[in-house]
């Protein structure tokens, strides 16, 4: 049913996303999909934060963070699951959104938290996704 599936990491709090993880690693071994797992090193937001950093310090981070992702995979995710790994950058739901048509994926999996009294002005990036993917989005909580 599902050929490729996409599920997005926070690393900075996987202890989290096991659930997501797993549950997209079952899908995978039942429907023999590929899996696309993904983490997003976010930008700056506006030019004038990066100006007092580095100018290697975003590629720092993201060849930081895709070790990190390897590491991350080789513990939780069975050999025999076809997988790769993907480490974008900027903002977070576009980057998924992104990946998502890229892969041509069939399904995107996310975890959510409970949204605090500041997501509900702006949205959590889960609700994001949700809102504007054009394929299926399982949000595990």
């Amino acid at each position: 049913m599902y050929k490729d599936i996409l599920v997005s990491l926070d690393l900075g709090n996987a202890e989290t996303e096991m659930r997501a993880l797993e549950t997209a690693v079952e899908y995978a071994r039942s429907f023999g999909s590929r899996l696309h797992i993904m983490t997003v090193v976010p930008d700056y937001g506006m030019s004038i934060v990066g100006g007092f950093f580095p100018k290697e310090h975003e590629q720092k981070a993201i060849d930081s963070t895709n070790a990190a992702l390897h590491e991350f995979t080789k513990k939780h995710v069975p050999a025999e699951v076809k997988h790769r790994h993907i480490v974008g950058h900027g903002s977070i739901y576009r980057e998924i959104l992104k990946y998502s048509e890229k892969i041509k994926a069939d399904l995107i999996v996310l975890s959510a938290k409970r949204p605090g009294p500041e997501d509900y002005l702006l949205g959590p990036n889960a609700a994001r996704v949700v809102r504007h993917a054009q394929i299926s989005v399982l949000v595990v909580r």
